[in-house]
């Protein structure tokens, strides 16, 4: 049946746009920095994420809108509306959120900072005895690896590389008196907030941004020139790579040759200060060829993802509690490591992190694998890893080991481009398989199988999990593995890595759900029991933990469920295209948001009245279920099942922190202000048992 076919029975607006309903999510993510509850550090680390999601949101999102606009393509969102209308709409928004971000660092974050000892001071209003400081780190520093740029006849308007800060400086020969604009990049290889020296105590910090530094020695940059007046600017480029996949050309090469071209990128957006003149901006426009319509102005300072610096000062009074991640206890007797191979032979394990330690799970469990004798093969998918990766590094003492070894790396993990080519080099050259995936498919699962000899027996062991292999992220992000050596799963993984690195094609499989075939119809098909349940009187329900929702025919297939009588919760930590508590159509779906000190992460499907619980990688977009191969688990061991079930129960407790979807398609902050509080981060760093100091 087709989509059309599927939903005449369901309204024409029934969708949120999803740009529009991303830059909610990031309000959110404000809204945290705004939140005076919150240590002082956390707060400006929150500002900072805001900032670091916004500049990818238009590299990828904006680009994405302006390209089909450019090239006439009438492509309609899924709530109807152009290419044009869309950016019309971001536009608006994006000055709102940007004059609450100026607003929350000014007014509310610099002088609770402050208060804390902590300054971040224009030239100004620094001591003389710290500008002599920094005048000499300025000469000794930042001077040499600077480069004026003028502009004039001779020299044409320099290219302005994305995301840099820049210094726009009209100068004048005192002789001529002849204005000229000058640019100078503000170097992007020295730490941005410069450290005063001069005030080096414990409870105090002051720092300078480098281009108030670079502001107050711009006359050794144009000795024997009047300068008249500077401006700071920074351009956002589009970023989002297109990478034409011929079957007869390496990938490899064909990422290499893209990612050249990124920083070559049309404009999306120009952010100004708001004391920029208007002849300067004139002159930004015509040169950047930017519609005043991509002009963000920006009170305070530019890039305020500057403020993740602050994160490294020593001041743990001002920040959430450190915690150690507990190691799961089926792995170890005590303080005793236990195999990990004995452990899953008495059955699965589910860890979650960042509660449970990767380290002393996941991480061990390739570790082993590549150190015991007994093992004949490794394969591993990798999609983003770490700069100096345990994994690699276990893969690459395998494969030296004699082992069989196959890694799937994800060239095209954006933003993660480089670094999985540098890696997909080094795991060659130390004899490892290395293979790219599928054309015209990201891989996208997280998945690893060993294959052990033991006694006469082939016994194969896995790990399915919703994050990456990545150590450093495994303690940020909030995600689920299965670790299982349950016949059936390891016989869906060998199917699944023949089609990945062979010419296999399976569309079904015995415990796992794939993608770009299978996760789809498996997640409507479960939906829809749900519902049918409901129209005969017995007990139903869907539980949904996602990054995002916005796959039509999953939405309209929990909408059709909601009316017939299922009642649906679902936590949605980004973008949410459904309409939630919508009289005739959504009155059942609650829909809620999480964000804490952790990225939650995880992707849960509970289906009640069937008693069928999934994890996976995949979240309910057009990429992940049509353009990716995404992985979904069964989990049915009982013991892990209630494991699955505390959690969820306390992502929807009544009274958990969230913010809730109403009927308008606003995010309304839960409970309310007076009503009892509970933390849902706390609650698992409570029952897993983690450290916390």
């Amino acid at each position: 049946m087709t989509r059309a076919a599927a939903s005449t029975d369901l309204p024409d607006d029934r969708y949120l746009n999803r740009e529009l309903s991303w830059l909610d999510f990031n309000a959110r993510v404000l809204a945290v920095a705004e939140d005076p509850s919150q240590p002082v550090l956390e707060r400006a680390k929150f500002l900072a994420i805001f900032a670091s999601n916004l500049d990818e949101f238009y590299m990828v999102r904006v680009a994405g809108l302006k390209r089909r606009e450019e090239t006439g393509l009438s492509v309609r969102s899924a709530d109807g509306l152009t290419p044009h209308e869309q950016l019309t709409r971001i536009s608006a928004r994006n000055q709102e959120l940007t004059k609450k971000l100026g607003r929350t660092f000014l007014d509310e974050l610099l002088p609770e900072l402050e208060a804390n000892g902590i300054r971040i001071q224009r030239w100004n209003m620094l001591a003389e005895a710290e500008q002599q400081v920094l005048g000499r780190y300025f000469d000794d520093h930042i001077f040499p690896v600077l480069t004026p740029l003028a502009v004039d006849p001779a020299h044409p308007f320099p290219y302005i590389s994305g995301l840099s800060l820049n210094l726009a400086v009209t100068v004048s020969d005192p002789e001529e008196g002849l204005r000229r604009f000058a640019r100078v990049k503000v170097p992007d290889n020295v730490p941005r907030l410069i450290r005063v020296e001069a005030d080096r105590e414990q409870e105090r910090a002051t720092f300078l941004p480098l281009e108030e530094l670079i502001a107050a020695h711009l006359d050794k940059l144009f000795p024997g020139m009047d300068i008249s007046d500077h401006h700071i600017f920074r351009v956002t480029r589009n970023a989002d790579l297109e990478v034409e996949e011929d079957r007869d050309e390496d990938l490899l090469q064909a990422m290499e040759r893209e990612l050249a071209r990124r920083r070559f990128g049309p404009p999306v957006r120009l952010e100004v200060t708001d004391t920029m003149s208007d002849t300067m901006l004139e002159l930004l426009l015509r040169e950047l060829e930017v519609d005043e319509h991509d002009v963000v102005e920006v009170p305070g300072l530019l890039d305020l993802s500057c403020l993740f610096q602050l994160d490294k000062l020593q001041r743990p009074e001002l920040k959430n509690p450190p915690f150690v991640p507990a190691t799961h206890p089926a792995f170890a007797e005590g303080q005793t490591p236990k195999s990990i191979f004995a452990t899953l032979r008495e059955g699965d394990v589910l860890v979650h992190h960042p509660y449970d330690a990767f380290s002393t799970s996941v991480q061990r469990f390739i570790e082993q694998a590549a150190a015991d004798p007994h093992v004949l093969a490794i394969k591993q998918t990798l999609y983003r890893t770490s700069g100096d990766s345990p994994i690699v590094n276990a893969l690459i003492d395998a494969a030296e080991a004699g082992k069989q070894v196959v890694a799937l790396v994800e060239l095209k993990a954006r933003f993660d481009e480089q670094a999985n080519i540098k890696w997909a080099r080094t795991l060659e050259r130390a004899g490892v398989h290395v293979v790219y995936g599928l054309v015209g498919l990201k891989t996208h699962c997280k998945t690893a199988l060993v294959v052990r000899q033991e006694g006469s027996a082939i016994r194969r062991y896995c790990h399915l999990g919703t994050g990456n292999y990545n150590p450093k992220t495994a303690r940020t992000y909030e995600d689920l593995g299965l670790l299982t050596a349950a016949p059936e799963v390891g016989a869906d993984l060998t199917d699944l890595f023949n089609v990945l690195t062979g010419y296999a094609r399976h569309s079904t499989y015995r415990r796992i759900l794939v993608s770009p075939h299978g996760i789809r119809l498996g997640i409507v098909e479960r939906i829809e029991a749900e519902a049918a349940r409901a129209r005969t009187g017995l007990p139903c329900g869907i539980r949904m933990k996602v990054n995002s929702l916005v796959d039509e025919q999953i939405i309209d297939a929990l909408y059709r469920a909601s009316l017939a009588g299922v009642p649906i919760r679902i936590v949605v930590r980004g973008i949410c295209a459904l309409q939630a508590g919508v009289a005739g159509l959504s009155e059942n779906i609650e829909v809620r948001s999480i964000l804490g000190r952790f990225l939650e992460h995880s992707r849960v499907f509970h289906f009640v009245g069937i008693d069928e619980r999934w994890i996976g990688s995949a979240d309910m977009m057009h990429r992940n279920l049509d353009r990716r191969i995404e992985t979904q688990v069964r989990v049915v061991d009982p013991k892990l099942t209630e494991q699955l079930d505390a959690m969820m129960d306390s992502a929807l407790d009544a009274q958990t922190r969230c913010w809730v979807l109403n009927a308008k398609g606003d995010w309304e902050a839960s409970p309310r202000s007076g009503e009892q509080v509970q933390d849902h981060q706390a609650e698992m760093l409570r029952q897993h048992g983690a450290k916390v100091s």
